[in-house]
């Protein structure tokens, strides 16, 4: 019998790496947003440290019910004052690695999950606004 990969009518990641990601197999080097509604969105950040509570509300225009925070190389929580957007639209945040905010993105996405992932890419080129 012969076995075929379920295929995905989502954006799926399909590599990451050091100042990295590819999104269905296009190479990114600065932080995104990626939905599995489709949207595609530069975020014009490439340190933790120069997060605000305004890159946060930027995602509370994404329809979904959860985002998968990617916040660098390792695991760093944002306030919880920059989230007050994100609650009053009553959408969640997963802080994770972006390597597993990678990963868990495309289970929740391959799921049929309404989800999104902020991620940012330390190291690599800063994106355009």
């Amino acid at each position: 019998m012969k076995l075929q990969p379920d295929q995905f009518d989502v954006q799926s990641i399909t590599a990451y790496g050091e100042g990295w990601v590819a999104i269905n197999g296009e190479k990114h080097a600065g932080s995104l947003i990626i939905s599995s509604q489709g949207q595609r969105l530069s975020w014009p950040v490439s340190r933790f440290e120069d997060l605000t509570e305004a890159h946060f509300e930027q995602l509370a225009d994404i329809d979904c019910e959860l985002i998968v925070f990617g916040s660098g190389r390792r695991n760093r929580f944002p306030p919880a004052a920059w989230l007050k957007a994100l609650m009053a639209r009553r959408i969640g945040l997963e802080t994770m690695d972006t390597p597993a905010a990678c990963r868990t993105y495309n289970i929740l996405a391959q799921e049929g999950r309404k989800v999104a992932a902020a991620l940012l890419i330390e190291g690599g080129e800063p994106a355009q606004p």
